[in-house]
């Protein structure tokens, strides 16, 4: 593992599958003495960090799936040291689909309009307003068994027009699939919503969020606490999708990172297809 010398008296340890657009990156800090509060600053958010021993601490980075490859500059502040090191993202080629499907699916009719700027605005809150405290434990779970099988990021242009970057992981699961809640935290966002459907968010704190779209059933309530592998719902097909599906995104510090690359990170046993590799300067 890369170990970064800060200052004299902090060391962080880098580890990511890759540092590039969409990827998760898990910073290890570690301090000569007992601290009651670490301060991180990346890619203009504060990061929450937190203690896992009476030296150590962590810290999650997220970087969106828009991030411009360059060097950007990782502040740490503890016990009334400041210093700063630098993290390379590299670039990163995302796939491009065309289709050509019923324009209907294109473009919403105008009575939808409002619907859509709602489910917009409560999203927008929804990822500014995260549980200051940690509340998943251990490692995050995959919601369903069965593989991802559309890329994280595809940028998709239908009927000619240029639509959103695909923000999440789609899982081919039969209709009907028991989902399972990634890790412990709050249900912040059960209800139908104009693009996704059915739609579950699960806050696990400190800007960590979950994303569970198009399901067929929703079987939690906002304002929940779900422990991880939890049943949350069932898969569907329900809002703008062509079949049964499931739609895993992921938030951190309002990031929009591959659901895989958490899983590479903060997951149990990662994968052949997904490994763990070390960030290198």
């Amino acid at each position: 593992m890369l170990t970064i010398v800060l200052a004299a008296t902090i060391h962080v340890s880098v580890q990511a599958r890759a540092v590039k657009p969409g990827e998760l990156v898990l910073c290890a800090i570690t301090l000569p003495g007992h601290q009651d509060t670490v301060h991180v600053r990346a890619f203009g958010h504060d990061i929450a960090a937190y203690a896992v021993g009476d030296h150590e601490w962590r810290a999650l980075i997220g970087i969106d799936l828009d991030t411009k490859p360059g060097t950007y500059g990782v502040r740490v502040d503890a016990g009334g040291v400041t210093a700063t090191e630098q993290l390379s993202v590299l670039p990163k080629k995302f796939p491009t689909r065309r289709l050509t499907v019923d324009e209907n699916f294109v473009t919403p009719p105008a009575s939808a309009e409002g619907r859509i700027a709602a489910d917009a605005k409560l999203l927008a809150s929804t990822w500014a307003h995260s549980s200051p405290d940690r509340l998943w434990t251990d490692s995050f779970i995959r919601p369903v068994p069965q593989p991802a099988n559309s890329a994280f990021g595809t940028r998709s242009i239908f009927n000619g027009k240029p639509r959103n970057a695909h923000g999440g992981a789609d899982f081919l699961s039969p209709a009907g699939t028991p989902i399972h809640a990634p890790n412990a935290g709050r249900v912040v966002v059960a209800r139908d919503l104009y693009y996704s459907g059915n739609t579950i968010v699960i806050d696990h704190g400190l800007g960590m969020f979950s994303m569970l779209a198009h399901l067929s059933e929703i079987r939690v309530h906002e304002g929940d606490r779900v422990d991880e592998g939890q049943v949350v719902g069932l898969v569907g097909a329900t809002g703008r999708v062509t079949g049964p599906h499931l739609h895993w995104a992921v938030r951190a510090n309002d990031a929009r990172v591959d659901p895989l690359s958490l899983l590479a990170v903060l997951g149990p046993t990662p994968r052949a297809s997904e490994p763990a590799t070390r960030s290198k300067r």
